[in-house]
């Protein structure tokens, strides 16, 4: 029996002996990142344009004290990243995992949800200590990233529990529209609005990216990532990462960008991305002011339909139908 014992130890201490011997070439290598994650602000000073938020949180930083907080505002403004930028330079790298509680749209947060695995987390108690021996608030940090998705039944379960554990716990709800979170919860939170970014501050950070990834580009081709992304940063980084892709070892050009953010139902872009060039298109072009008040008002009548489920196709006939006859009145 010693004598199987000591065989097994032996065959279990042979791959751990050639492990060691083939040395550092059999590391993993780094999984590429998404642009997006790549360029994730790592401090609070790196989130750009929102100097009012920014300046709030440097101050609750100092003195490692912090309110419940209610983010909303577009897509791609820096919401979570803001967020999580914060609470990495609270609680340092090592205990970032434990004490932060993420939850977004993909996860359930039905009222069961904010029962058991909000409620559970919040009641945790934490030391005021970091491992590097720097100081570190006695608190968590719970994220719900789209928070207006929850249900309002899942909200007001959430009251109670931000009231209960206000001692130990803060709560960050991120949300694009604020009038879908009960009053309840907004009245128990610091708001904050996240503008959509200026074109220069996103043309500066592009270039920044295009600079360290060594992109060619030109001018007009940053210049239409800025346009079409609308003051979401995400979608312009998207946008460009999928640019540089497409074109390898080519410059990231305004043809590329454009084919990219896609202008065609027949090859399978969004209507209501189609729908918000059609109207930049509508406004710049030589039209009178009764014949553009009447496109945009079947926009909007569109938007809603787009929005409430309606086939895109036949939407978009409609309004270029309509767009149509309002040319033909110019002939």
């Amino acid at each position: 029996m010693q004598a199987f014992l000591k065989g097994a130890s032996v065959q279990a201490t042979k791959p751990q002996k050639d492990k060691a011997a083939a040395g550092p070439s059999t590391e993993k290598k780094a999984k590429p990142l998404p642009w997006v994650e790549k360029y994730r602000p790592k401090c609070v000073d790196e989130v750009a344009f929102q100097e009012e938020v920014v300046a709030v949180l440097k101050k609750s930083l100092q003195g490692a004290d912090l309110p419940n907080l209610l983010f909303y505002g577009p897509p791609g403004t820096g919401k979570t990243s803001t967020i999580l930028a914060a609470a990495r330079e609270l609680f340092g790298p090592e205990l970032y995992r434990q004490r932060v509680l993420e939850l977004n749209a993909s996860d359930e947060r039905g009222i069961q949800v904010v029962r058991e695995k909000v409620k559970n987390f919040a009641q945790l108690t934490v030391a005021g200590t970091r491992t590097d021996g720097k100081p570190c608030p006695p608190f968590k940090i719970i994220i719900l990233d789209e928070a207006d998705s929850m249900t309002s039944a899942a909200q007001a379960a959430l009251r109670r529990t931000m009231e209960k554990e206000s001692r130990t716990t803060r709560f960050c709800l991120i949300c694009n529209y604020v009038s879908r979170i009960i009053e309840p919860l907004t009245s128990r939170c610091s708001k904050f609005r996240f503008k959509p970014l200026a074109n220069q501050v996103q043309e500066e950070r592009l270039l920044e990216i295009c600079e360290k990834e060594n992109l060619k580009y030109s001018k007009e081709g940053i210049a239409a990532l800025v346009q079409v992304s609308e003051g979401d940063l995400r979608k312009a980084i998207t946008f460009l990462q999928s640019a540089a892709r497409l074109n390898v070892d080519k410059e990231v050009t305004e043809s590329a960008v454009v084919e990219i953010a896609g202008n065609m139902v027949d090859e399978g872009y969004a209507a209501t991305q189609i729908l918000c060039q059609l109207h930049e298109s509508i406004i710049a072009h030589d039209l009178s002011d009764k014949q553009k008040s009447a496109i945009t008002e079947k926009m909007a009548v569109v938007d809603k339909c787009l929005a409430d489920g309606a086939d895109e196709y036949l939407q978009m006939l409609s309004l270029c139908s309509l767009i149509m006859q309002q040319a033909a009145l110019n002939n």
